[in-house]
């Protein structure tokens, strides 16, 4: 039986042959305030699992869109105490599966014991650090795994096997296969290094792969649907967001994406 709502999400859909949609957001960008509404039309679009970012001063896996989203959310006082109550504020009418996404830096100074407790009890279902070493990760694996939080991990095309191997390891929940080397951002097209990658890390786990980086429209987003477990898409929404776009607009922009995730494992799986 899955223990948490991501492992219950990915169960679900595996049944059902559909990708997971997976949408990240900068919490407090552009305020505290306003990020609930955004994660309600999110899902309200078909959003399976919001990754929620903590905003960070060096945030050195972004590129610009997502930098800049940072950085308006620190503007607008938010830390991860504020992330903290966002998740709670968002638990109260959801029960959409909650990513805590962050850099080491504001998870060290938090504390990690302190951080798997006080996530837990906001109704976050797990937690992934984009600087951490998986070779140094399992001090902070154990008091998020103990205090029932899953441990996500990203798995990018420089990763040797003898990374992959501790990836999954290390990870539970689902692993973040990175579909580029580089930086956050959107993309014209689709790295070759994708397909490749998710064999690879294939080799060495059963959780499910969802890939991330780069996938900024539809098209793309179905192919990558017809590779991967779950599609994540982060700069298209951190754009919209940013351009002051409204609830309607981030939810038909979402809508727009999950028609064509399904529209290609439905096609896939009528050709399987």
């Amino acid at each position: 039986m899955p223990t948490n709502r991501i492992q219950f999400l990915f169960e679900s859909l595996r049944a059902s042959r559909r990708a997971a949609f997976i949408a990240y957001v900068t919490a407090g960008d552009p305020s505290p305030a306003r990020t609930p509404s955004i994660v309600a039309a999110l899902e309200r679009g078909g959003v399976d699992l919001l990754e929620l970012g903590v905003p960070f001063s060096d945030p050195v896996a972004d590129g610009p869109v997502i930098q800049a989203g940072s950085d308006r959310a620190l503007k607008a006082g938010t830390t991860l105490v504020k992330v903290l109550d966002i998740a709670r504020e968002i638990r109260e009418a959801s029960q959409i599966p909650l990513l805590l996404f962050t850099y080491l830096n504001p998870a060290l100074r938090y504390g990690f014991e302190k951080l798997a407790r006080d996530a837990k009890a906001a109704g976050i279902d797990g937690v992934l650090l984009t600087d951490l070493s998986v070779e140094e990760a399992a001090p902070y694996v154990k008091p998020i795994r103990e205090a029932g939080l899953d441990t996500v991990f990203l798995a990018a095309p420089t990763s040797t096997p003898a990374r992959l191997k501790l990836i999954a390891q290390y990870s539970s929940g689902f692993i973040y296969v990175v579909s580029r080397a580089g930086v956050t951002g959107e993309r014209d097209d689709l790295s070759a290094s994708l397909q490749p990658l998710l064999e690879a890390t294939r080799k060495f786990t059963n959780l499910p792969l969802a890939a991330g980086f780069g996938i900024s429209t539809p098209e793309q987003a179905a192919a990558v649907a017809m590779m991967a477990d779950g599609v994540v898409v982060g700069s298209a929404f951190v754009r919209l967001i940013s351009q002051d776009a409204d609830d309607a607009r981030i939810e038909a922009f979402a809508r727009e994406m999950r028609h064509a995730i399904d529209g290609a494992t439905a096609a896939q799986g009528k050709t399987a």
